[in-house]
């Protein structure tokens, strides 16, 4: 059991002011917190992150294991997102709103038009949407969002509007399907127990739970598991814990609310 340890990731899209829960920015637009582990491990095959947009993130997507591997990566990315956080007209642009060739791709993402490609969805706080490798995506403005993802640093930048960053529409083109998404939005509001996520239609699991105030909480049976409290608070082997941590747990854990609480729980099985 350890407790994972936050870092602040600076991006072009991302805020000056961040929720109290997670400190200050400073200077810098801060777009993600990333969720570490101390003790210097960095293959660990989950990792958990918060997103917070003032603008849109580029049109972007992830290969699978067998395209990342290819070309010499440890692995691909597939992720998940859960809103927690979004102004009223807030989207997230998930798949394409028809199929194109991939010759009719390209000359979309060159000349810009590639937005109006991209299927914007509108989304509230509870949605969440599973993004499987090979699906064409972005992140709107005014969006703050969970996301737990396999942890591999890989993302291929199709379309960024105009900022001065690199793009990889070779790669990207050769790994992206062309297609509409085709999954079902899961509404699962803070207060519920849901199941989101799980093999074999992802490398990973991933579930809501609720737990009332003084509840003894029984875990996954798992070598690894991922606690990201949304609300509430308690103590994990006397330990306390609240809102805004990432702990790396195992099944063995003494997990223990003091309030009412909601988390996520990801495990690898």
């Amino acid at each position: 059991m350890r407790k994972l340890h936050p870092r602040q990731v600076e991006k072009p899209w991302g805020r000056l002011a961040l929720p109290a829960t997670f400190g200050t920015a400073g200077p810098r637009p801060i777009g993600e917190i990333w969720y570490e582990d101390e003790t210097g491990s960095d293959d660990l095959p989950l990792l958990v992150k918060y997103i917070f947009t003032s603008e849109r993130l580029s049109i972007q997507v992830h290969p699978d294991d067998s395209a990342a591997r290819a070309v010499g990566l440890p692995g691909g990315k597939e992720e998940i997102w859960y809103i927690l956080d979004c102004e009223p007209d807030a989207r997230l642009g998930i798949g394409l709103t028809r199929p194109l060739s991939a010759e009719a791709f390209r000359a979309a993402a060159l000349d810009g038009s590639i937005e109006q490609w991209i299927d914007w969805k509108p989304v509230r706080p509870g949605d969440c949407y599973f993004i499987p490798a090979g699906t064409v995506h972005a992140i709107g403005a005014g969006i703050m969002l969970a996301e737990i993802q396999q942890n591999v640093d890989v993302t291929y930048r199709l379309y960024d509007y105009g900022r001065p960053r690199d793009l990889h529409l070779d790669q990207g083109q050769a790994v992206s399907r062309l297609l509409p998404y085709d999954r079902p939005v899961i509404h699962a509001p803070l207060g519920q127990d849901v199941g989101m996520l799980s093999p074999p239609d992802a490398p990973f699991r991933l579930e809501l739970r609720h737990w009332s105030a003084g509840e003894t909480v029984r875990l996954p049976d798992a070598d690894h598991i991922w606690f990201t409290p949304l609300d509430g608070n308690g103590t994990v082997n006397e330990a306390p814990w609240a809102k805004g941590d990432c702990w790396l747990l195992d099944s063995e854990s003494r997990l223990r609310t003091e309030t009412p609480s909601s988390a996520l729980l990801a495990t690898m099985n």
